[in-house]
């Protein structure tokens, strides 16, 4: 790895909140980490990456996640976002919805609109049912797997 990359990456943690930053190009990483002290590096021959369900700031995450799923399994069915992108509930402004709390949806019915990289891509439903909740709200940036509409 070049080390005006790494000397880049220090500068960068250092004026950032950051407290860790690790980057991987091939099988060389190198791994910062913002001490009381400074900047350490420990740059590697070897990945150092720990697998998600075993690294320490994402398990944190990884536990309401794995618990919220469980619920969501014994309440009914939950249409999620297959992507980055912006949430949006009609197919243009001011105009009616896709759908609504208490409408009935089946399979394969258009329920939203997610954009991502100025593509507009329609979300079907992959459940037939009674829309329970809407969980978020329009033009509202929503995560790959976010929920967006419960369906009972």
């Amino acid at each position: 790895m070049d080390i005006r990359k790494v000397k880049k990456l220090i500068e960068m943690l250092e004026n950032s909140n950051l407290e860790e930053i690790e980057i991987q190009e091939g099988e060389e990483s190198v791994r910062l980490v913002k001490s009381n002290k400074g900047v350490a590096t420990i740059p590697t021959a070897q990945s150092i990456v720990l697998p998600a369900e075993q690294s320490p700031t994402n398990q944190d995450h990884a536990q309401p996640v794995s618990t919220s799923n469980d619920n969501q399994e014994e309440v009914g069915d939950y249409i999620t976002s297959p992507m980055v992108g912006t949430f949006y509930a009609s197919a243009s402004p001011g105009s009616k919805p896709f759908i609504s709390v208490g409408d009935t949806v089946a399979e394969g019915d258009v329920v939203c609109i997610v954009e991502a990289m100025k593509m507009m891509n329609e979300i079907k439903s992959e459940f037939s049912g009674k829309v329970v909740s809407i969980e978020v709200e329009n033009s509202e940036p929503v995560e790959y797997g976010q929920t967006l509409f419960k369906i009972s």
